[in-house]
């Protein structure tokens, strides 16, 4: 008695899968009705998707504690140490006691959309579980400490704050150099604009001088011309 208790004997002792048999509802909640089996202990989950062919918000919509119902067996799962009974209503008609899914198609779909549920939100659930966990070794969150990559004596690892001071002081240093490489760059480029005005001007100012000398050259060619002409006219 003292082993069953700590761990349940199988499923034995249970109504067997696909089973139609008449029960009575001991508790309605939101999600659906417990209905307990005459000659079982165990009492099965009817769960609001599986009460009625037509959407369900609430079981008490359907059924009220002392009711009967008819019911079919449509899981027992053993999930750690317990025992979960599935129950489904709507599989059954409720005046007849007929199976209404005599395939069990409905059944295994149902199932199956269950196992997949129950899988997403037991991976949300630990997956939460782990970010909120701190770690006892490091104090960090976000995982397990027997997951903790710090080994004992590669603390200093983990606070890498003065390693960081250097580098940014470093990189406020570069900054004020850059800009002054770009004043520098400006500057030049200034220059150069105003060497260009300045050469075009020069250039400009040597063509009239060029022009000029070119003039008084002439000018002293038709002079030496008339000093020779009256020199031979004497």
């Amino acid at each position: 008695a003292h082993k069953s208790h700590l761990r349940p004997a199988g499923l034995d002792g249970l109504p067997p899968l696909y089973s139609i048999a008449k029960g009575e509802v001991v508790s309605v909640q939101t999600y659906g009705a417990f209905v307990r089996l005459p000659g079982y202990k165990k009492e099965g989950l009817v769960h609001v998707s599986e009460m009625s062919a037509s959407r369900v918000e609430s079981a008490s919509e359907i059924v009220d504690v002392g009711e009967h119902v008819w019911i079919k067996v449509i899981g027992r799962e053993i999930q750690g140490d317990k025992v979960k009974l599935s129950f489904s209503m709507k599989a059954v008609n409720q005046g007849t006691g007929r199976d209404l899914d005599p395939n069990n198609v409905n059944a295994e779909q149902d199932a199956r959309r269950r196992k997949q549920f129950r899988d997403q939100t037991s991976n949300r659930i630990t997956l939460e579980a782990v970010l909120n966990t701190t770690c006892s070794k490091c104090g960090c969150k976000g995982h397990f400490t027997k997951d903790c990559f710090s080994a004992p004596g590669l603390q200093y690892a983990l606070l890498p704050e003065e390693d960081n001071e250097e580098p940014q002081q470093q990189t406020s240093k570069v900054t004020p150099h850059q800009d002054s490489d770009k004043k520098k760059k400006k500057k030049v480029k200034m220059k150069e604009s105003e060497s260009d005005s300045s050469s075009g001007g020069s250039e400009c100012k040597s063509k009239r001088r060029r022009q000029e000398h070119d003039r008084d050259r002439e000018d002293k060619k038709k002079k030496k011309h008339k000093k020779h002409k009256s020199h031979k006219h004497s």
